[in-house]
């Protein structure tokens, strides 16, 4: 998996803080925004996070460059609406010789591993042979209505490739450009670092609020599971590690203020 932050609002902070303050302030925009020091903003972002007043944070974006994750991760992450995807296409992207993400439930089991691995070159070699073969029907079709025979194998393999990746596997791996604002990746955050989370998606949350918390620490500072700041909203299914959970994230925040510190 990598995890990239490809852009965001500048000053995202300052930025929340204008757009809270302008709700009560009879001030000009442009005199709120220049008279928002890094201390007044730290102090107004943190304020807005312990009322829970979440709605100027939907006037900063993030956006991430993610590679390396699965279709299966593909459709869990689709169902945080709030946000803008952009994804390989396998209409229009050969897989021919596909990367694939490996369980490390599986990987750690070496007979298990041998088994997912041979899953794969099956399901490589169905996909090649239905590609073949579908593209040898389309092209005779497309030559027999007047296409030129190269254009005509060119288009024909698009057409077999769109139903020839139903055989692809779930573990398939793909990589997409995502944009959420401030406030869906709080939500995200709250729902996808839950100790409840699958796997793969769970390291994906992660990995994305080291890297926003980079930019903005006031803003994400109470970001993670729901836990992180309040009690366990799971009830009976809770996984019963509240304290844990919040040192961990603890820590991690408190690495990446190091990692900057050790930079600068």
């Amino acid at each position: 998996m990598k995890v990239t932050l490809l852009s965001h609002t500048p000053e995202p902070e300052k930025m929340i803080a204008c757009a809270a303050k302008l709700c009560y302030s009879p001030s000009t925009i442009d005199d709120l925004y220049q008279g928002l020091t890094e201390e007044k903003t730290a102090d107004f972002v943190g304020m807005l996070a312990s009322m829970g007043h979440e709605s100027p944070m939907e006037h900063v974006s993030f956006t991430f460059g993610i590679e390396g994750v699965s279709r299966a991760l593909l459709a869990q992450i689709t169902r945080h609406r709030i946000a803008s995807y952009s994804v390989q296409s396998q209409r229009y992207v050969s897989e021919k010789n596909f990367e694939y993400v490996l369980p490390p439930e599986i990987a750690a089991v070496p007979e298990a591993a041998a088994v997912f691995a041979e899953a794969m070159e099956k399901s490589q070699a169905y996909y090649d042979k239905l590609t073949e073969i579908l593209t040898d029907k389309h092209t005779a079709a497309l030559m027999d209505a007047g296409m030129e025979e190269k254009k005509a194998r060119n288009a024909a393999k698009k057409q077999a490739q769109e139903d020839a990746r139903f055989v692809l596997p779930n573990a398939c791996d793909t990589k997409m450009i995502v944009t959420m604002n401030a406030r869906s990746l709080m939500n995200f955050f709250h729902h996808r670092c839950c100790n409840r989370a699958q796997w793969e998606i769970r390291a994906l949350a992660e990995e994305m609020l080291r890297l926003v918390y980079q930019v903005a620490p006031t803003l994400f500072a109470h970001a993670g599971p729901s836990c992180i700041g309040g009690h366990c909203p799971e009830g009976k299914m809770s996984c019963g590690k509240m304290t844990q959970v919040r040192e961990y994230y603890k820590g991690l925040k408190e690495n990446v203020c190091k990692r900057q510190t050790d930079c600068d």
